[in-house]
């Protein structure tokens, strides 16, 4: 189960990573790669809208499976939800792209 205080966090890391960083887009994309499973968190009315950038694999088969596997994730702030559909597209391999 995901805590959304740790995604609260894992976000204000990726933020400071990033903020330093010379190259954003550069910094943005090694995160998404370092991890199994990138999540984009921003506000909704519930309170927090999450989309899965990377990982929805992984995330269905443990929901499948109910099983405890073991996987690296992290997450991305941003302001809305067409902000994190952007950034799936935009850092998703490039045959993935020219697919869709």
């Amino acid at each position: 189960m995901l805590d959304f205080n740790e995604l609260r966090e894992l976000a204000a890391d990726v933020r400071v990573f990033v903020d330093i960083a010379e190259d954003k887009a550069e910094a943005l994309r090694t995160v998404i790669a370092a991890y199994d499973v990138v999540l984009a968190i921003f506000p909704s009315e519930e309170g927090m809208g999450l989309h899965v950038i990377k990982g929805r694999q992984i995330l269905d088969k443990i929901a499948k499976s109910r099983t405890n596997t073991l996987y690296s994730h992290t997450a991305i702030a941003v302001p809305d939800l067409e902000h994190a559909q952007m950034l799936k597209y935009l850092t998703a391999p490039v045959e993935q792209r020219i697919a869709a």
